[in-house]
């Protein structure tokens, strides 16, 4: 390895991958929203907030110095004289980044009761112990005066960062205003999990939980995470949001299990997962056997069963 110059090795740390980009390549810099981007050749490598997370190798770090060794396979020194050669050529400009504004969670008012959400959910065919478990831990609890269920996520501290809304009496779907896509709805945590179930919905997730607990296994051995939704995009291999915060904070996660919805958006979602994060988990394309979801298939399943037992009396 040629001699680096310690100052050249300070210099060359001080500059975060953003300012790279920016000045000495930006046409490999695509603006995803805000100050979010990803980089052209690896879209699932995304840069936010002075750092960056390569999501389908899992690996990340914040200097420009990083990601030419790790992304791309410079040595120590190249990586340094190329940094410091570009910056003695042209002095970069830095651009002052935007303060992100502080997202607010405004939640619906608590009812007195939670009868209206363990109705419109045990008639969905989700178990009542699910349900409890859910409430008991305050992810899930009934708003007043519309008596919606609200599927609450939270990041690492508890705080709650995330509501999705779903009309009881009515086909209402929203979200609590300030809502973080990236802390969606996740059910039977575990910081230690090698596999992760993924679901378009908190009702989809509960409904998976429920079919594990017929067939006699156990609901709480893996994550079961909701998307929050997934959406129809122009964009190849794109990684929903709620799966990068979590695969970023669950490094052992090896083996990612599909279960988005039987309908164009939900098979393209799962395409571009499959796509985005291939090469670094194992992930595999599990649709609901029948029906349009996992909730769907549930309720069939239950009723075909309740059809048996009626046969059989």
């Amino acid at each position: 390895m040629s001699y680096v110059s310690p100052e050249a090795i300070r210099q060359a740390k001080q500059m975060d991958l953003l300012t790279y980009l920016q000045n000495y390549e930006p046409g490999e810099l695509v603006k995803l929203s805000g100050e979010n981007y990803c980089t052209r050749t690896h879209d699932s490598l995304k840069i936010s907030n002075g750092k960056w997370h390569w999501f389908s190798r899992g690996i990340g770090g914040k200097t420009a110095l990083d990601y030419l060794i790790k992304v791309r396979d410079y040595s120590f020194s190249d990586a340094v004289e190329t940094i410091t050669g570009r910056a003695a050529a042209r002095p970069p400009i830095f651009y002052a980044l935007k303060p992100q504004p502080v997202r607010k969670l405004l939640l619906p008012d608590r009812n007195d009761t939670n009868d209206a959400v363990i109705r419109y959910l045990t008639g969905r065919g989700i178990d009542r112990e699910i349900i409890d478990y859910c409430i008991t831990r305050q992810m899930l609890y009934e708003s007043k005066p519309y008596h919606n269920a609200v599927f609450l996520g939270f990041d690492r501290d508890g705080q709650a960062r995330y509501a999705a809304l779903r009309g009881t009496q009515s086909g209402y779907k929203g979200e609590a205003s300030g809502s973080d896509k990236h802390f969606s709805f996740l059910l039977a945590d575990d910081p230690n999990a090698e596999s992760v179930h993924l679901f378009e919905s908190a009702i989809d997730a509960m409904s998976y939980a429920t079919l594990l607990k017929i067939t006699g296994r156990n609901w709480r051995q893996a994550p079961l995470l909701s998307l929050a939704g997934v959406f129809k995009t122009k964009r190849e291999n794109v990684v929903p949001v709620a799966l990068e915060r979590f695969l970023a904070e669950h490094p052992r996660v090896q083996t990612l299990l599909l279960h988005l919805d039987n309908d164009e958006v939900g098979r393209g979602a799962a395409q571009g997962i499959m796509g985005g994060l291939g090469e670094k988990y194992r992930v595999l394309d599990c649709p609901a056997p029948e029906g349009k979801d996992v909730n769907e298939y549930l309720v069939q399943r239950i009723n075909r069963n309740r059809g048996k037992e009626d046969r059989a009396r």
